[in-house]
């Protein structure tokens, strides 16, 4: 029997925890903010201020996240429990049940509980993917093209579900939320086995300065850092560019799960291209199409919604492969510098969260200062802004990126 076939039922509890933690993500920067302004009459504003508070914690707590995760021991199958029960439970908290305090205050309150879930038990996960790869015939991008094209299709569902449910349901959100809980039960009884492996490994912790102080791993999170970014910017912008640059209210959520899908289909294909060329040329080739897509929205107006799409199809393809590949390659060279991979993908987790909050601080006052302004309308000046702010800066940003990555040492191993 191929070994690759035969560890295919093994790698599927990789692929459901990963559409857990994705689909957990989605709502906590989507659905959350106006649930609770359409049903509570919550300021949008300080939603706002809430969630950028809890945005400055979740970055500042990773490392120390990462610092507990290697040090639990025997105690990592409890407390890999008891993170995915914190999910839950502020899933249900925040759709499911009528605050019991003010809305503001359960709000900040059963969010906090979900972004300090979600980034210790992602840690604790793809800390956990060093070990489970040194076994697989495909090694860490078998794992990751398993692992990622889980999470991208429960972005993906995530994505509809609300919307499908709406209608449907007298609540929606907290069908959702229910779900969402049977979901968890599922995927963690599914990775179980696999924390009780690492429960027993006998690998020390090891000091954060190991990390920082080797060159592989200090570029490999520079490279993260930058190739980022792009993808941070035209998430930050995509909103606004759908209403405002192509005039198509009401067709954003269609053009996200396009882009979602085309990401989550191209995974696997990525993986294999990487075993038959390398890591190096394939990341290049995707960095080459994301700059293509991203020069294409600079020529696009008003009512250009299916060339639009075709952009989505080919820039999420293009993130398919980082969300496969760079994250193996860290956690391949997590393998040599510190097994126990915790405080390595706390550093990881900081670095990918950090281009988020620097997008939104640096990009939206930059639309303000112009006179854009969301659901009204703007002239050429704050147009030509917010289009070159979309689709120029990710350009330059990802040259950067393809820069660094010629100069980053990459251990190619092809299968």
């Amino acid at each position: 029997m191929n070994t690759a076939v035969a560890a295919t039922p093994r790698l599927l509890p990789w692929a459901l925890y990963g559409a857990m933690l994705s689909g957990a993500g989605l709502p906590i920067y989507i659905y959350a903010p106006k649930f609770f302004a359409d049903t509570y009459g919550t300021s949008l504003s300080a939603l706002a201020v809430v969630l950028f508070g809890l945005r400055l914690l979740d970055v500042v707590q990773d490392p120390a996240l990462g610092w507990v995760s290697e040090r639990l021991g025997a105690r990592r199958g409890v407390a890999m429990a008891a993170g995915a029960g914190l999910l839950a439970l502020s899933m249900l908290g925040l759709f499911a049940v009528v605050p019991p305090l003010p809305p503001l205050v359960w709000f900040a309150l059963t969010v906090t509980g979900l972004f300090s879930a979600f980034s210790f038990l992602t840690i604790g996960f793809y800390a956990q993917g060093v070990r489970r790869a040194e076994s697989l015939p495909g090694g860490h991008v078998q794992l990751a093209a398993w692992r990622e094209s889980g999470a991208l299709a429960g972005v993906c569902t995530a994505a509809v579900a609300p919307s499908l449910l709406t209608g449907m349901v007298a609540a929606p959100y907290a069908v959702f939320a229910w779900g969402f809980v049977a979901v968890v039960a599922l995927s963690a009884l599914a990775m179980a086995p696999m924390w009780e492996q690492q429960a027993n490994s006998d690998s020390p912790p090891v000091p954060l300065r190991r990390i920082l102080s080797d060159h592989p791993a200090r570029r490999l999170l520079l490279l993260a850092l930058v190739n980022a970014a792009p993808l941070a910017v035209t998430s930050t912008l995509f909103l606004f560019y759908v209403e405002s640059r192509l005039g198509a209210p009401g067709w954003e959520g269609p053009l996200l799960v396009l882009f979602f899908l085309s990401a989550a289909a191209s995974a696997p294909g990525w993986g294999w291209l990487a075993g038959l060329w390398g890591a190096r040329r394939a990341l290049q080739l995707a960095m080459g199409l994301a700059i293509v897509s991203f020069a294409g929205t600079l020529t696009l107006g008003a009512g250009d919604v299916a060339l639009f799409a075709v952009i989505c199809v080919v820039s999420g393809a293009s993130i398919g492969a980082d969300l496969t590949l760079l994250p193996a390659l860290f956690a391949r060279r997590m393998a040599t510098v510190a097994p126990n991979g915790g405080q390595g993908f706390g550093l990881w987790a900081l670095v990918t969260k950090l281009c988020l909050a620097l997008a939104a601080v640096v990009l939206l006052p930059l639309l303000d200062v112009v006179g854009f302004r969301s659901g009204a309308e703007n002239d050429a000046t704050a147009l030509w802004t917010l289009t070159l702010a979309y689709g120029l800066l990710p350009c330059v940003l990802k040259l950067v990126a393809l820069a660094l990555l010629a100069a980053t040492p990459i251990d190619e191993v092809r299968s």
